[in-house]
């Protein structure tokens, strides 16, 4: 460049693929990318890595999965994945369910993760009583088989990558060096695997920046440590302190309220909040004797506001501590004729006929994954029964093969010879559609798996009104491939879907633009939080 130039060029430039940005929801991730692409242009703005933590840690373990024992092209359970998963090791270990409910066995290994313990810490540890050590013994048996199948959890996602790095200096050198420059969103969120987590990305250079609000700390119940936003500073030194006081969103009276609450605080950062706004109206609450009275309130206050002020019904929102006290609230909406979508529910994502075919897709990714292989090898029925599929696992864990493997070689095994040519002609469809799923774009794959499973032809033998509605929701997959096909562009392939997929959030698919009053629980469950 001419020297007239150097004036004008920047000195030490930070490079924007060097920058990693990690927040909670997808949500926050997407309008960060495209904040980005505002500010520095489409090609600039892409080069920055903005993703969850659990997306990033997906794309570390894809590429170093192998160093800690798991395929590369492992899956990812969710929560009913994972209790399947359990109630085999509760079957193999004789535990009762009502002595110790599947449910408190997977919070419990989640705490466990979120703390970095491992199976064998857990085991080594003396336990409290009776449920302590079971708890510990079921945990190692549950990651044995997550580790058979080359599968991970939610929780395994962040645990798994932060064993990753801690162990082998070689791996955490090379994101320290690819990401010089991290940024954190919502820290005051994080936990100890996430706080962990993020202390192996930071290089020796410490370039460090975190956005969080201590007052705002509400989640401990899902193992967030306000400690990572209190002790920031002592853990990194030469921080500076940058306190973000004015508020665009509220007015002056809800501001003030806040100010007084949050005073009460034992432990804080302090902080006054201020608006350069109105100074508001004077906040109300209601008092009322039963929830029924509850929900009528609530229906009528919606019906006035909208009436007075020329609001939507999407203008409203409803917040409640538990899910049961939504019915009264709920009954009271639909007494008059005001739409309401629930979010936290049923989802889309759980129905049947969507869970079969992402299990589909999975085993085609992942043919040893046990949990997905289980759900799909007799649906629709080919008559491989229960009893064949547990041979099926009893000879892989016993002679130390794959899964799969001994499903396509069954005629090898005295034990199988009665169901050897079911289980061949299901690997030999299982291989031609790995083939296929090479070849072919995710959205015309996925017409040709459900032609080339049976799936299709039985649900087209089902009742009218049912079989309707079950493909009117695989159309609406598919309607989520093509989207999903048009926003990856070249990186939409089948494992990269799936990915997505199973980091999808219950909030991340609210539908700001839907005309409804819009109920949901106050605190999330780890379903419905930022996953």
């Amino acid at each position: 460049a001419p020297s007239w130039l150097d004036g004008m060029l920047r000195k030490d430039a930070v490079r924007s693929w060097n920058v990693m940005a990690i927040t909670f929801t997808n949500k926050a991730a997407g309008e960060l990318k495209e904040r980005l692409r505002r500010m520095l242009g489409g090609e600039e703005g892409d080069e920055v890595f903005a993703s969850t933590f659990h997306s990033a840690c997906v794309r570390i373990l894809r590429r170093w999965a192998e160093e800690i024992g798991y395929p590369r092209s492992f899956t990812i359970y969710d929560t009913d994945d994972a209790q399947r998963v359990m109630k085999t090791v509760y079957k193999e270990l004789s535990v009762d369910d009502k002595f110790f409910p599947i449910k408190s066995a997977i919070n419990q290994m989640s705490r466990w993760k979120d703390q970095l313990i491992s199976p064998e810490e857990a085991l080594r540890t003396p336990a409290r009583d009776t449920k302590g050590a079971l708890a510990a013994k079921v945990y190692a048996a549950y990651e044995r088989k997550l580790k058979e199948a080359g599968a991970f959890d939610f929780d395994d996602l962040i645990y798994q990558t932060v064993q990753l790095l801690a162990e082998h200096p070689d791996v955490r050198e090379f994101y320290q060096n690819k990401y010089r420059y991290l940024l954190v969103d919502e820290y005051q969120d994080t936990s100890v695997a996430q706080f962990r987590l993020v202390s192996l990305l930071t290089g020796p250079e410490r370039n460090i920046c975190v956005v969080g609000d201590d007052d705002q700390s509400i989640y401990r119940f899902m193992g967030a440590d306000i400690n990572n936003i209190l002790d920031f500073e002592k853990q990194f030194e030469g921080t500076e302190v940058i306190r973000l006081e004015q508020n665009y969103r509220s007015t002056q009276k809800i501001l003030s309220a806040a100010n007084e609450v949050i005073a009460n605080n034992c432990r804080r950062k302090g902080k006054n909040l201020w608006t350069a706004g109105a100074d508001g109206e004077k906040i109300t609450y209601a008092c009322l004797p039963t929830q029924f009275d509850e929900g009528a309130y609530i229906a009528r206050t919606v019906l006035t506001e909208m009436q007075a002020h020329d609001l939507k019904y999407n203008d409203f929102c409803v917040l409640y501590r538990t899910h049961s006290q939504s019915n009264a609230i709920e009954s009271a909406l639909r007494g008059n004729g005001i739409p309401y979508r629930v979010y936290g529910g049923l989802a889309f994502y759980k129905r049947k006929e969507i869970q079969d075919t992402l299990a589909y897709m999975n085993v085609i990714v992942n043919p040893n994954d046990r949990t997905r292989l289980s759900r799909v090898i007799n649906e629709p029925k080919r008559g491989i029964g229960l009893t064949t599929v547990e041979k099926v696992f009893e000879i892989a864990s016993g002679t130390s093969e794959k899964i799969f493997d001994v499903i396509e070689n069954a005629k090898n095994y005295p034990e199988l010879s009665r169901s050897a040519d079911k289980l061949a002609a299901f690997a030999t469809m299982i291989r031609a559609l790995q083939e296929a799923s090479e070849e072919m774009k995710v959205s015309d794959f996925y017409l040709t798996m459900l032609k080339q499973t049976g799936y299709m032809e039985m649900i087209g033998s089902l009742e009218m009104n049912e079989a309707k509605a079950r493909r009117d929701n695989l159309q609406e997959f598919y309607n989520t491939i093509v989207t999903f096909e048009q926003q990856a562009q070249d990186e939409a392939t089948l494992q990269t879907f799936l990915e997505e997929q199973a980091l999808i959030s219950a909030v991340d698919s609210l539908n700001e633009n839907d005309e409804a009053v819009v109920l949901m629980k106050q605190y999330a469950t780890e379903d419905e939080a930022a996953y």
